[in-house]
């Protein structure tokens, strides 16, 4: 698949293409949202990417209390609903129609192209496409709209992902990507030559690999140290229904600009200029169900705008920082859990782990490690605290658990995706 040719045109091109589409969206949301029709929007001075300043913001919480006042066609026109977690308890509903779904394929293949996907590929997909999971539908979709291969494993099972390694030769694995040192672990304790296997790549899901300034992290080099093959990053999110992938430069994740409007602001949700870290915000484009208006998604990246080696002209997106709800304040310093997950991979005694936060009785943020380690020492403990206070300058309590209890942890029942980070504040 070819890149396509808006995304190699120049900014005042590209800018020019999004305003065109933003009127159809526009016109679209004023006629069927009935959110958008009460939030007070002058739709007719909306005429510029800058305008989109004058409407407000929509949250999370938004769409947890409003959720089917969003949804902008009748009951008979929905072919998939699609649940995401909200701020309020309440899973969120997403409503997809015909025209959505074929734009999520549309996507997620361009995102694979982009990667260096071709038909000839052969993806193991080790994500559900169950529970009303847009991710792996989504690859499911994108896969076949590129006219490659899938193989729809699921999560977890390491004999199972093998397995069909072995009988399928897969080219390249969809996977959160500490999964794949659980591959290499399996395989060295099971005499697999993994090395000689069919794989040759693997996008990158839920977890980054690189640091802010693209050199891989902690978990990206364990990888490649083992296993070189070549590692894609990816980030999405159910409400954007949009992904921002690398392409073998790997220097950030490439905008879809006919799909998707992204802004970066700051907690008065103002834009950030480049170079600083923001607040993803995006609107949707060409969608029919549930369209949305600068989404605040919680994120926190910095973005690029230089051209990038392989053609394209697009805005870029780096590694994410962290969510801004899980931001740790701890004694003067604020933190976010990537942070955290950085320096425990790094430590070799450590097998597996889950970070929690909860507040203490004095009302600050307190830091517990669930770690599930080779052998439990002090002076692991000690390693730990003081890469921690070296590092972040904060000392966290370790409570080691065993690898069972840590696995429990991080696959609760119905959980669609490893839960790395409990949040009890």
């Amino acid at each position: 698949m070819r890149i396509p040719e808006i995304e190699t045109k120049s900014s005042s091109e590209i800018k020019s293409l999004q305003e065109n589409l933003l009127q159809e969206q526009l016109a679209y949301i004023s006629k069927n949202s009935k959110y958008y029709q009460r939030a007070g929007i002058d739709f007719q001075k909306i005429k510029t990417l800058e305008d989109l300043q004058k409407i407000p913001v929509t949250t999370k919480d938004d769409l947890q209390q409003y959720n089917d006042d969003f949804i902008c066609v009748p009951k008979n026109k929905i072919i998939d609903y699609v649940t995401t977690s909200g701020t309020l308890g309440d899973p969120v509903t997403f409503a997809m129609t015909e025209k959505d779904l074929e734009r999520l394929a549309y996507n997620e293949a361009i995102s694979f192209a982009c990667a260096g996907g071709t038909e000839n590929d052969v993806y193991q997909l080790m994500t559900t496409i169950d529970r009303r999971f847009m991710a792996g539908l989504a690859y499911f979709l994108g896969a076949r709209k590129l006219g490659a291969g899938i193989i729809r494993v699921g999560a977890g099972v390491p004999e199972l992902q093998w397995d069909a390694i072995r009988k399928m030769s897969p080219t390249a694995l969809i996977t959160v990507p500490s999964f794949i040192l659980k591959l290499i672990d399996f395989a060295e304790k099971n005499n697999i030559d993994f090395k000689t296997s069919s794989i040759t790549k693997a996008i990158c899901i839920g977890e980054p690999v690189r640091n802010p300034d693209f050199t891989l992290n902690t978990l990206g080099e364990k990888i490649k140290e083992k296993w070189n093959i070549e590692l894609f990053s990816t980030y999405a999110s159910t409400e954007m229904a949009t992904a921002f992938t690398e392409c073998e430069a790997g220097r950030g994740g490439h905008h879809h600009p006919e799909l998707i409007i992204v802004e970066f602001l700051d907690d008065n949700d103002i834009p950030v200029k480049e170079g600083e870290a923001g607040e993803v915000t995006i609107t949707t484009l060409g969608v029919e169900g549930m369209p949305l208006l600068r989404f605040k998604t919680g994120d926190i990246c910095f973005h690029h705008s230089e051209k990038c080696e392989c053609g394209r002209n697009t805005l870029r997106l780096g590694p994410v920082i962290g969510r801004k709800k899980q931001m740790i304040k701890y004694k003067g310093t604020t933190l976010y859990p990537p942070a955290l997950y950085d320096i425990l991979n790094n430590i070799e005694q450590v097998e597996n782990y889950v970070v929690e936060v909860f507040t203490n009785e004095i009302g600050t943020d307190e830091i517990l490690i669930h770690l599930a380690a080779k052998e439990k020492s002090d002076a692991l403990v000690k390693n730990i605290s003081d890469h921690f206070r070296a590092k972040l300058r904060v000392t966290p309590t370790v409570k080691f658990v065993s690898s069972a209890e840590i696995n429990a942890l991080q696959n609760p029942e119905m959980s669609r995706k490893p839960v790395k980070f409990i949040d009890k504040r």
